[in-house]
């Protein structure tokens, strides 16, 4: 008797400059799940992130000059949609994300409870703090976002996140932001139709610098809130395009 084909899954790994964490991170992946493939993107990198991670084994495909988070991770999606895999896992290279916990992911997408499933740092019992200018954003983003979707969304920048093929096209076929792609793709999601759904995770302790500090905090609520703005002009012109 013929085996059942069995889903082809991506673990997909943007990086710059995380050669101290990304070897690690590999291996820690490979020992887990042997079966799956992992990409590493790096985006334009000044260290040796690249080295790090075929050293530990893993597929990577590099920018030659940083072109953001976004552009990292649309480049991981145009090569999944090429080889056929049918769902992406991807997580910060710095090792704050459990790769243990990628199975709830795939329970999630192949069920088809969601096209898009985002972890959550602060569903269930968890001791993740923030310092009060992040509480602030992250209070501000997750607001916002559950007012478009009119679901509860609790952490709109986490980047553990898996999605199907479906999301896969409609990523690569139109806007991905290539910076901080974090609320603004999911309010953009619900808007193209993406079902999307929350599940609870568990952070550990980086030496990695956040990207949502200083100036860049201002930055992120402009950008997030001007794409809101769009996406949701957007959806309402072919709405009425629609009823006409």
């Amino acid at each position: 008797m013929k085996k059942p084909a069995q889903d082809k899954i991506l673990i997909l790994i943007p990086v710059f400059n995380e050669s101290r964490s990304i070897r690690s991170l590999i291996l820690e992946i490979r020992g887990l799940y042997p079966d799956m493939d992992i990409l590493v993107v790096d985006d334009g990198s000044s260290d040796n992130s690249s080295d790090e991670a075929r050293a530990g084994g893993a597929i990577v495909i590099s920018h030659c000059f940083n072109l953001g988070d976004g552009a990292a991770r649309q480049t991981g999606f145009l090569y999944a949609i090429r080889r056929g895999y049918d769902y992406i896992i991807h997580l910060d290279g710095d090792r704050q994300h459990t790769p243990r916990e990628i199975p709830l992911f795939l329970q999630a997408l192949r069920t088809g409870e969601a096209d898009l499933v985002v972890g959550s740092r602060f569903l269930g019992e968890h001791e993740y703090d923030l310092p009060l200018s992040k509480k602030i954003g992250m209070k501000l983003f997750s607001t916002i976002c559950s007012l478009v979707l009119r679901q509860k969304i609790t952490d709109p920048t986490s980047g553990f996140r898996g999605i199907n093929r479906r999301a896969m096209e409609v990523y690569t076929g139109g806007y991905y932001p290539q910076h901080f792609p974090d609320a603004d793709v999911i309010i953009s999601s619900h808007f193209r139709g993406l079902r999307i759904r929350e599940i609870p995770i568990t952070v550990r302790a980086t030496q990695s610098t956040s990207l949502h500090r200083g100036w860049t905090i201002l930055y992120y609520i402009y950008k997030m809130l001007l794409s809101t703005f769009v996406s949701s002009l957007s959806f309402s012109r072919k709405k009425s395009k629609n009823n006409l």
